[in-house]
């Protein structure tokens, strides 16, 4: 019991690193694909820079045992983040958000044929509540904007990082941090072609604040947080994952109002409120 709560703890301090990333980004004048693919190829090292301060070797036969789900969900990772940048690019944050938040109620239809799980029935209303709190959040209600291609490229990316979700729960005998590694490095891999395509005779001109940002969401908000987060998804239940998942878009609107002083509406807030009174119940036994 004590781990479990341990997981969830990691998982919710993941999830909150993730929310923020919306505030530092809008300090970095690089393209968004570019972070990304900086953020994997720094996360991945610094979790095999400190296995080295550790002393921990790699487990090369963990990693060859699970070597398919390792790359398929590395390249999938990559994909989630392309996909959803270009939905931010064709529609508005908060639809895109929303369709990429579809990802945890997507595992949870399949897990029981996928991951053989018997679903918990009384945490199913506290997952609809959350998804209410979700479109409520994302400002549906206050401005219908969204292309149907944006749309599309968000349901893909919710869809690929549903494939993530599952390929981890499937994963046998390797460590969070072996994982961490390979799927931060293939992602990085995944997103360079693009980076290449989209950015090609573009001049990246970074200044120094950028580029100590983008450190950071390497080290902390990557290699850190991805540790915790995928630590508690190979742990929790999908229910769990899929009501805590939703604190991020809380936390990312409320870094939007508090720092960046983007207004919020009455229908933001009650959403948020819904979503917190989601994850604390669904945590009641």
């Amino acid at each position: 019991m004590k781990e479990l709560q341990l997981e969830r703890i990691k998982y919710i301090f993941a999830v909150v690193l993730y929310g923020t990333i919306g505030l530092f980004l809008r300090y970095v004048n690089l393209p968004s694909e570019v972070v990304a693919m900086f953020r994997g190829l720094i996360g991945s090292l610094f979790i095999y820079l400190y296995l080295r301060f550790k002393h921990v070797s790699i487990d090369k036969k963990a990693i060859r045992n699970n070597l398919f789900l390792l790359l398929l969900s590395g390249i999938c990772l990559g994909l989630n983040w392309i996909f959803l940048f270009a939905s931010y690019m064709t529609t508005t944050v908060a639809i895109a958000s929303l369709c990429n938040y579809l990802a945890p109620l997507f595992v949870i239809i399949v897990s029981p044929l996928v991951l053989h799980e018997k679903l918990e029935i009384k945490k199913l209303p506290y997952v609809a509540l959350a998804f209410l709190g979700i479109v409520l959040v994302s400002g549906v209600f206050d401005e219908q904007k969204g292309s149907l291609i944006g749309i599309v490229y968000g349901v893909l990316a919710a869809l690929v990082f549903s494939i993530i979700i599952i390929c981890n729960r499937k994963l046998k005998d390797i460590s969070v941090y072996d994982r961490s590694i390979v799927q931060l490095l293939v992602s990085a891999i995944t997103i360079f072609p693009y980076v290449l395509i989209h950015n090609h005779g573009v001049s990246l001109n970074p200044d120094l604040r950028s580029i100590l940002i983008v450190i950071m969401l390497g080290v902390i908000h990557t290699g850190l947080a991805y540790c915790f987060y995928f630590s508690g998804m190979a742990k929790l239940d999908v229910e769990t994952i899929a009501i805590l998942g939703y604190l991020e878009p809380v936390v990312s609107v409320i870094c939007s109002t508090v720092f960046l002083h983007e207004p919020m509406s009455v229908f933001g807030w009650l959403g948020a409120l819904l979503i917190i009174f989601s994850a604390f119940m669904s945590e009641k036994r």
